[in-house]
């Protein structure tokens, strides 16, 4: 019961971070392109400083070995969560597929496992973060564009995400160190993450209107299998790993239960697709998930 406490605690601080961003875009303060403006400062200077951040711990077999099982826990859950979106929703339906597909892990799974679970956790959700991204740029871009020729090399070695936890595992395996002052810069950094994130989520809530967030079928199948489908089959998944592995198992599934993510109203604005369809997904399952995220780890902890 202890991680469904912490989980409603901290969820009830990220509906109060998205409230001001709600406030702020309609008070004017805040417009959608400023919001666009810090998702790129979340994209690439906050979030590779805490999946860094995650890293900057010491060696050890355990720990080596938790990766390991972190990274085929990870790799297991996303092909999983994309067959599920496939099942679900039609090949037209590529806003639906990806966002029921690709979780929010990083703008809010990282956070919420940061707080509940700590810090050694987000040393394991790393590996999901970072194959989250690699897979919505290959896969998930020709999903949501139906264009295979977007799919680039460049971009992923130049992906932030990507390259942050390349040079964490780097850090992690070799017998060097950051000086004392960067280690404290990347950790102030990486401390920005669930606020800021949550303050765009709430623009983004303040560009739909209310009324219409909560209407239409295909809104609610797409938070029905991003937040319970998805879940539950990735926790039926975590069975086949041993019991050893319990906190692991739980920061897999955080991951995995998080909302639809941010990145599809990106590349929805980015590609010319529908972009509020997208908002109203990201939203919504945003608001939902503070109910289910407690609900689906409550019983994960009793039977993982």
């Amino acid at each position: 019961m202890e991680i469904v406490v912490l989980l409603l605690r901290q969820n009830l601080v990220m509906l109060v971070y998205m409230m001001i961003g709600y406030y702020l875009y309609k008070k004017k303060l805040v417009s959608a392109g400023g919001s666009a403006d810090i998702g790129r400062i979340l994209l690439y200077i906050v979030m590779p400083a805490a999946i860094l951040k995650s890293y900057l711990a010491d060696f050890s077999r355990e720990r080596l070995e938790g990766l390991f099982v972190s990274f085929l826990a990870a790799l297991l859950s996303l092909l999983l969560s994309i067959a599920a979106a496939r099942i679900a929703f039609s090949k037209e339906q590529g806003i639906e597929r990806f966002g029921a597909a690709f979780s929010n892990a990083g703008f809010i799974g990282i956070p919420l496992v940061q707080m509940t679970l700590g810090e050694e956790a987000v040393f394991y959700v790393s590996s999901y973060v970072a194959l989250l991204n690699i897979l919505q740029w290959t896969y998930g871009l020709v999903t949501i564009t139906g264009d295979r020729s977007l799919i680039s090399v460049k971009r992923l070695r130049t992906n932030p995400i990507l390259l942050s936890f390349l040079a964490g595992i780097a850090l992690f395996l070799l017998p060097v160190s950051l000086p004392e002052t960067a280690e404290n810069v990347v950790g102030t950094i990486a401390a920005m993450n669930g606020p800021l994130a949550m303050i765009v989520l709430g623009v983004y809530l303040g560009q739909v209107p209310l009324r219409s967030l909560f209407s239409g079928r295909v809104v609610y199948r797409c938070a029905l299998v991003r937040l319970i489908v998805i879940p539950v089959l990735t926790m039926a998944l975590l069975f086949v790993f041993p019991e050893k592995y319990h906190m692991l198992k739980l920061t897999i599934l955080i991951a995995a239960s998080a909302p639809v993510g941010s990145n599809v109203s990106i590349f929805a604005q980015l590609y010319g697709q529908d972009y509020m369809q997208s908002v109203k997904e990201v939203t919504l399952s945003t608001l939902l998930c503070i109910i289910t995220l407690p609900l689906i780890l409550g019983i994960a902890d009793y039977v993982l």
